[in-house]
């Protein structure tokens, strides 16, 4: 398998499980690195958003701004917000744009990781194609070199001795695709 190295940018030739995982570590950490403090800032908002307790602080806000205020009424006094409640609906827009906005960026860092990821695992997998293949060939020569088993020819062992046509597979994917939509 073929990895860019991230510190040097030199592509390398992982030959055990211990370099793939080094190799996928190495993404994960370099994609951190490339992480700016604003983004961090924002990674963590968005943590904190996601936690299922804002929820229920959201929702007993709101009752309490609007009982509040109906209350504030009802007591003679001048309501913050009077209903229909204009301000929090003012304030529950913001939050909603700024919450989706901040969804949004952390999105698209993870998404930049994914396609990483995605990356990793297309390697890995015509690498794995190729070496199937070497080895498929491989021991179709020891077949035909050994006097003591009969010579035969194996078309599908010869089929399979050859790697995948990687971008006839990309066209068939894309003929697939195109026909579904």
């Amino acid at each position: 398998m073929i990895i860019p190295n991230v510190t040097t940018g030199e592509r390398l030739v992982a030959t055990s499980s211990n370099e793939i995982a080094q190799a996928t570590s190495e993404i994960r950490a370099a994609h951190r690195q490339e992480t700016s403090r604003l983004q961090r800032m924002v990674d963590q908002v968005t943590g904190i958003l996601a936690w299922p307790g804002v929820v229920a602080c959201l929702v007993g806000a709101a009752a309490l701004w609007i009982v509040g205020n109906t209350f504030a009424t009802h007591l003679g006094l001048a309501p913050i917000d009077p209903p229909p409640f204009v301000g929090l609906q003012t304030i529950a827009t913001l939050a909603a744009v700024l919450i989706a906005a901040l969804i949004l960026t952390t999105q698209r860092r993870e998404d930049q990781l994914a396609d990483h990821r995605a990356q990793l695992i297309l390697e890995l997998s015509i690498s794995n194609d190729q070496k199937i293949s070497k080895v498929i060939e491989l021991l179709e020569e020891g077949r035909r070199d050994n006097p003591a088993i009969e010579d035969r020819i194996d078309a599908e062992a010869t089929a399979m001795s050859t790697p995948s046509d990687t971008r006839a597979v990309l066209d068939a994917i894309k003929e697939t695709t195109e026909v579904a939509v």
